[in-house]
């Protein structure tokens, strides 16, 4: 395909802009908690998720607007807006939706909560016994922690941190002066206090009629100001929160040692400019210029509040094991075929296996590596780690694999935001038992999931091969919806061989059999599948394409899938997330459909499905269509050849994903998604719902290894 050619469609108007479309994605996780079907502790699993959306977005996205801003950058985004623009409908459209949710939470989740005996106390609801043993808890377990700091001619304004929560306070010595001063409410506590598991009192003991009570760690705090400053007067005090631009800028080609420049530049990180600061309703005017001229910020980077700050804390509620409070509980099951007494690389040589996370389970993964670090006839393991969490099982395999002799080499992608130092310290951990660890090429980030096994059979060397579509963690294992393939196929097994020797040593691999790999041919692999499913149509066959991801963004394959639009290809988008593609413009794309599904899990498999004149190609993959993905990352695109699994991911998968109709929104010209609702005598699917039950149908008997709440 030209790509020239596809420049004509490259006006403003063609497009959406991403950091408006990522709000919409909020506004749909925000719905989420609206939803009067949803259980009560469920809602304020989405509030938090909403909340802690919003930070992240604020830290990185809008952060580096305001640094465009500052360095007088001009370059207006694929839909023509500057980065003062931006900011501005950024703003606007936050606003109301800021104002809709914390209304929601005082009119309709603290009722919920009381109504189920869940009361979160102001302090003046709290009897004597309860107020006089929280006085008590706060002199023995706060007080230590809190550290007062002035604010005068001889102290400096104090330091602020990322995200904390702290009083601006307002203080009157006996002479009269007044001063500043501020606390920080700290962060090692957590921010709700249960009032019956600190203090024990006549009210509580034994005898709650299952009441449970919280007290805000900061109004706890804030009744007890006096205390931190003796002989003075507290005249009056007001919470506030700041955030800082995290995003961390490395210059790798200037760095000896990548390591410890990134251990550098995390330290800066707390350092970064405040992008944000929020307030109290109703703190005074002088007080908010005093934070305002000292945070060296301006009255547009002010958010005024009208409730709790920092509401992403309230997921510890959701904590509370009350299970009539929460959807169902599900428990991800094992495939017959690991249930089996057969060593795994017999199972996979035989054939392809595949797993789709949260609905089957992840231990057969762990089990992979567990096996190839304890088989004698294992020679080598290769894998790259991006987001590993913490305590991990599968380092732990790779440590013992090395101290059993093996050659181990792994990949840790040590830029993988907000997850920095949790790879830091793996490294370090991996490099002790004497791992082989590389940390990518400069100015890539290697975010593509693979593990390469090495193993000595009676036929000679065999290798075998896990790709995923998600990370190598636990965790998320649980809660994000991804797809992983074991293979033994050799033509895969010695591309991903040739990969691992892109990232570790000096190749200059240039093609591979199967597989499309960022950033060296996956982009145009991607317009060649466009540029077929065209010719098809030109040729009076049927065109198709079903793209599941995450984000769609890339201006070049928009650009393509509006040309194979006009061109007559059907396109169906599934895209979680962030959309610039305008679906249903006449004479643009009004053979392109988008959808967005929003559910208890979060959507995070990349699916791409080409109907190539009935020959259907299906292939999985660690990338969305973003710049990033296709041009900065190292990513792995990989096919799908046993017919049983493409039939699973194209009948199962995607065609459920097309047809639901509870949790699926529909992407409008507007930039707005409407609700995707069943018409008359339409059967009711949700696509979560129905791959829970099928999964569970499928495997038959179930033998749980873990609980997803």
């Amino acid at each position: 395909m030209n790509k020239d050619y596809l420049k004509k469609y490259f006006k403003p108007e063609n497009f959406l802009n991403r950091d408006l479309s990522w709000l919409e994605f909020n506004r749909r996780v925000l719905e989420e908690a609206l939803n009067p079907e949803l259980p009560l502790l469920d809602k304020i699993k989405f509030i938090s998720i909403f909340f802690s959306n919003l930070d992240e977005f604020y830290m990185i996205r809008v952060a580096g607007l305001k640094e465009q801003i500052r360095a007088k950058i001009i370059d207006t985004s694929i839909d023509g807006l500057a980065p003062q623009e931006q900011i501005q409908k950024i703003e606007k459209t936050l606003k109301p939706m800021l104002e809709q949710i914390y209304a929601y939470w005082r009119e309709t989740i603290i009722p919920e909560l009381r109504a189920n005996k869940i009361f979160i106390c102001n302090i003046d609801e709290l009897n004597k016994d309860e107020r006089d043993g929280l006085n008590k808890y706060f002199l023995k377990e706060i007080y230590p922690v809190l550290t007062p700091l002035a604010f005068d001619p001889g102290r400096p304004f104090p330091y602020i941190s990322n995200l904390s929560l702290s009083f601006a306070i307002l203080i009157k010595r006996l002479n009269g002066e007044k001063h500043f001063a501020r606390v920080k409410v700290p962060g090692i506590l957590p921010r709700l206090l249960r009032i019956d598991n600190l203090i024990k009192t006549r009210s509580n003991n034994g005898n709650s009629n299952g009441i449970i009570k919280y007290i805000w760690i900061g109004d706890l705090i804030k009744a007890n100001l006096q205390v931190l400053f003796p002989g003075v007067e507290v005249v009056e005090a007001y919470r506030f929160r700041i955030t800082r631009d995290t995003d961390l800028e490395i210059q790798e080609d200037e760095a000896d040692d990548l390591l410890q420049l990134i251990e550098e530049n995390i330290k800066q990180r707390k350092f970064g400019s405040v992008v944000r600061l929020e307030v109290d309703k109703q703190m005074p005017e002088y007080m908010i210029d005093t934070l305002i001229e000292n945070l060296e910020i301006s009255r547009d980077d002010l958010h005024i509040i009208d409730g709790n700050l920092g509401l992403s804390d309230i997921m510890l509620l959701y904590d509370l094991p009350l299970h009539h409070l929460k959807e169902k509980p599900y428990h991800p099951v094992t495939p017959v075929i690991f249930e089996e007494e057969e060593n795994i690389f017999s199972m996979i040589k035989k054939k392809d296996i595949l797993l789709h996370h949260p609905y089957e389970s992840f231990t057969p993964v762990i089990d992979f590596i567990k096996e190839a670090s304890r088989d004698p006839d294992v020679l080598a393991i290769k894998q790259t780690l991006y987001r590993v969490g913490s305590n991990s099982p599968i380092v732990k395999y790779l440590i013992e694999a090395a101290e059993r002799k093996k050659q181990v080499a792994v990949l840790v992608e040590l830029k993988a935001r907000f997850d920095e130092e949790n790879n830091i310290f793996w490294a370090r951990e991996l490099e002790k038992a004497g791992v082989h660890v590389v940390y990518g090429l400069v100015g890539l980030k290697t975010h593509g999931k693979m593990t390469l096994i090495v193993r000595k059979e009676i036929e000679g060397v065999k290798r075998y091969v896990h790709l995923s579509t998600g990370n190598y963690n636990t965790a998320t294992a649980k809660l994000y919806t991804d797809l992983g393939l074991f293979t033994a196929d050799e033509d895969i097994c010695a591309d991903v061989s040739e990969v691992f020797n892109y990232l570790t040593g000096y190749s200059e691999q240039k093609s591979f059999r199967e597989l499309f790999v960022a950033p060296v041919n996956k982009r145009q692999k991607f317009m060649d599948l466009i540029e077929r499913e065209i010719k098809n149509v030109r040729n009076g066959m049927k065109g198709h394409l079903i793209f599941k991801l995450n984000s769609m963004v890339d201006p070049l394959l928009i650009a393509a899938l509006y040309e194979a639009s006009q061109r007559g290809v059907k396109i169906d988008l599934i895209v979680r997330g962030i959309s610039c593609l305008i679906p249903q413009v006449p004479g643009l794309s009004e053979n392109i459909q988008v959808i967005s599904i929003v559910g208890r899990f979060l959507e995070h498999s990349r699916i791409y499905y080409c109907y190539n004149n009935g020959n259907e190609e299906i292939y999985l993959s660690s990338a969305d269509i973003m710049q990033r993905n296709l041009d900065r990352r190292v990513e792995t695109t990989f096919p799908i050849y046993d017919k049983d699994l493409k039939k699973y991911l194209k009948e199962e998968v995607l065609a459920t994903c097309l047809k639901d109709n509870q949790k699926s929104r529909i992407l409008l010209p507007t930039g707005k998604y409407v609700c995707n609702r069943p018409v008359y005598n339409e059967p009711i699917l949700n696509h979560q719902e129905y791959m829970m039950n099928h999964t569970v149908k499928k495997i038959g008997v179930v033998k749980p290894r873990e609980v997803i709440k």
